[in-house]
Order: C-alpha cells, then sequence, then structure tokens
C-alpha cells in the first residue's frame, strides 16, 4: 500500500469514528436533566409553559432523541452546526472566534514540552544511572502524576499571589494579537506542557538509552566519530521515532486538559466555552466542539504514521 493509498484510507476511516463520538454524546447529553428551555425558564419565572412548549418546537427540543439526532446530524451534513439557543450566535461563529486562543494555548504547550522533554532526556540517557538521571526520572514521574488543575492552582499561588510577579487573569478578552496576551499565556501554557514534557523525557530517555547500546552505536564511535556527531545525527533520530508515537497520543490529553487549564485561568478559549455551554446544556455547541476534537486528535494520529517513515525509511505501509 503507498503512503497516498494509507493516507486516504485513514481519512476515511474518520468518518465511522466521528460517528460514534457524535451519537454517544448526543445520547449523554440528553441523559442529562435538563436543557436550554429549562436553564432560561429557571432563569425567566415569566415564562408560562405554552411558551416553553413553543420553544421546544422551535428549536426541535419536542421530539424523540433520535428524532432531534437525525435533524441535527442532516444539519451538519449540509455545514450547519445550528445556533447557542440562550445568546442566539451562530455554533460555527463561536467556535472560530475561540478557536485561536486554544490553538496558540496548545502549541505553547507542546514547545514548552518539547524544550523541556528532549534535551534533558538526551542528558539523563548519556548519564544513565547517575545522579541527574535519578533527579531526572523523579522530576518526571512528579510531572506525570501532578494533576493539571492543582499545578495551574499552585502557579497562580506562587507566581500572582505570594511573588505577585504574574497578573494571571486577563482584565478582558483582549485580542489574541496583543502583547499582553503573551503575558497571560505563560502560567497556563506551563500548566498544560507539564504532563508532556515528564511523559515525553521519560520515553526519550528510555529510547535513547536503547539505542546507545546498539551496534551501529558501537561501530560509529569505532571509525572515530565525534560523540556529538553520535548523539545527535544517528541515535537522535532513531530515538524520536518513540517520541512521535507518545506525541500522538498526548494530543488527546492535552485537548483533554486544555479544558481544565482554561477554566482555572480564565483563557478565552475552546475549553472553557465547552464548559459553559455543559452548564447551559447548549446540545449544538457541545457536539461541534466534540467533532472538532475528535477530528483534530484523528488527524494528529495520521499525522504521527506520516513522520514514521520520514523518521525511519525501514517503515513503510505495505
Amino acid at each position: 500500500m503507498s503512503l497516498r493509498r494509507f493516507i486516504l484510507k485513514r481519512l476515511l476511516s474518520i468518518v465511522p469514528i466521528l460517528f460514534g463520538v457524535s451519537v454517544i454524546t448526543f445520547a449523554l447529553v440528553h441523559l442529562t436533566p435538563g436543557d436550554p428551555i429549562s436553564q432560561m425558564t429557571a432563569m425567566n419565572p415569566h415564562m408560562t409553559a405554552a411558551d416553553e412548549a413553543q420553544m421546544r418546537s422551535r428549536y426541535g427540543l419536542d421530539g424523540p432523541v433520535w428524532e432531534q439526532y437525525l435533524t441535527w446530524m442532516g444539519n451538519v451534513l449540509t455545514g450547519d452546526f445550528g445556533e447557542v439557543i440562550s445568546s442566539g450566535q451562530d455554533v460555527s461563529s463561536v467556535i472560530i472566534a475561540r478557536l485561536p486562543e486554544t490553538i496558540v494555548l496548545g502549541l505553547f504547550g507542546w514547545v514548552f514540552g518539547l524544550v523541556i522533554a528532549i534535551p534533558t532526556g538526551i542528558y539523563a540517557a548519556i548519564n544513565k544511572d547517575q545522579f541527574a538521571d535519578t533527579v531526572s526520572r523523579f522530576v518526571a514521574l512528579s510531572g506525570i502524576s501532578i494533576p493539571n488543575f492543582w499545578l495551574g492552582l499552585m502557579l497562580i499561588l506562587i507566581g500572582a499571589l505570594w511573588l505577585e510577579i504574574w497578573t494571571v487573569l486577563p482584565p478582558s478578552r483582549l485580542p489574541l494579537y496583543h502583547p499582553q496576551m503573551l503575558f497571560y499565556l505563560i502560567l497556563p501554557g506551563i500548566t498544560i506542557g507539564t504532563a508532556a514534557a515528564a511523559s515525553i523525557m521519560r520515553v526519550m530517555r528510555t529510547s535513547m538509552a536503547e539505542e546507545l547500546n546498539k551496534e551501529y552505536v558501537t561501530a560509529a564511535r569505532a571509525k572515530g566519530l565525534p560523540e556529538r556527531q553520535v548523539i545527535l545525527k544517528h541515535v537522535l533520530r532513531n530515538s524520536l521515532i518513540s517520541v512521535v508515537t507518545l506525541a500522538a497520543t498526548l494530543t488527546a490529553s492535552i485537548v483533554a486538559g486544555s479544558v481544565v487549564v482554561e477554566v482555572v485561568f480564565n483563557w478565552p478559549g475552546l475549553g472553557r466555552e465547552f464548559i459553559e455551554a455543559i452548564n447551559q446544556r447548549e446540545i449544538n455547541l457541545i457536539m461541534a466542539i466534540t467533532l472538532f476534537t475528535g477530528v483534530f486528535i484523528v488527524l494528529a494520529n495520521l499525522l504521527a504514521d506520516i513522520l514514521y517513515a520520514v523518521l525511519d525509511p525501514r517503515i513503510r505501509y505495505e
């Protein structure tokens, strides 16, 4: 199978995956008590039962669940994700408005994780079983074990309250290109990237240690190649295959973690919007964000598969 056919096959596999995700999410939302209309009724005591019934009929919430799902799916296939009932906004416009902040936060977390993990993993592998290696393993285990929300709260406590060097929460929704946004990005970016950095560092260290014991490394050293060239040109490239595999796996964790981190730091991204949609039972917005997340995770895994062939020419899709 050629790489082109492999990519096409994986892209087609997105369809049943997203279908399953949509069915499960739609069912879970409807198993939860309440809906947007009941939320609006609770906030407006002047709304009568007739008004509530009329609104349910208007938004198609008065039919059985399977009928609501088929209606929603038919609209999605035409590119219509519906509207946010409580505000009247178009769901697509809400996602487009919030998406850049979430992407920037995720990229910052990845950059932070890779910048910390790869050099630390290389150093730990070269100094295997020494003090630096022991310290790095302890730090990695701690980074994996600490929950995102706790780490975020501790960073707020230390940086904003004790040291008073950070103003953590944006005073208003600043444009993403505003210089202050980079300042507000530091703490949530570190929070979301810590667990990824710890996991990648452990895999980097283990993979590098295994590669250093292989025969081609011994042969390269016997030929008189500089140690730096052996490590960076030969060992590192082979070790990155395991890191790429883990990076794709951690994509789901970073996306899921961004929900908690955005709430803790009041970051105006899709994660915070998702929590607000759940609180308001906004089914259209919940479904749209869930589908977007599913597409993102599947494409990240597809990218990892493609990078396998780039990093290791021995890998073929046959």
